[in-house]
């Protein structure tokens, strides 16, 4: 690997993070403890090693894309990977910050499609890079049903 290729793997992790940047700002707090959440409901501590973990294997995925293809060939591949960051930036402030788990769950849907569509584009550049996506895939679908579930027994 070449300085080149260093730099850039930091700047996925870095923009990956940056996404997350949201969920750090708009902590669950008092109002999130309060909601009437369903017995399936993983632990509050499992939420941050589960993010960290994806955060990293979507910047991987994301650097082993450019790194097969570049910025220019994978033009479409990696703005459609961009959007899906956005998305996900965008859930924290609408369910945490601005208390509407009905908009986080408009979000959450487009997120799941960005990511389903992510995964589409990367299989043909860099297979494996479509695979590391595969966890977030399956994450971003629970966190899809807590959030409606938590919507639906809360009518907020």
């Amino acid at each position: 690997m070449n300085v080149t290729s260093i730099a850039t793997l930091f700047g996925f992790v870095g923009t990956c993070f940056l996404a997350a940047s949201p969920g750090a700002l708009f902590r669950p707090g008092e109002w999130y403890e309060r909601l009437a959440k369903p017995k399936w409901h993983p632990p509050n501590w499992l939420f941050a090693p589960a993010w960290t973990t994806l955060y990293l294997m979507i910047a991987f995925s994301g650097w082993l894309v450019w790194r097969q293809a570049g910025f220019v060939a994978a033009t479409v591949p990696l703005v459609v990977y961009a959007v899906s960051l956005v998305f996900n930036a965008a859930w924290s402030v609408f369910f945490f910050g601005l208390h509407r788990p009905d908009f986080a769950f408009l979000d959450v849907i487009l997120l799941w499609a960005a990511i389903v569509a992510t995964i589409v584009l990367f299989y043909p550049v860099e297979q494996f890079s479509a695979f590391l996506l595969l966890p977030y895939l399956l994450w971003v679908t629970f966190a899809a049903a807590l959030n409606m579930a938590i919507w639906r027994k809360n009518r907020i």
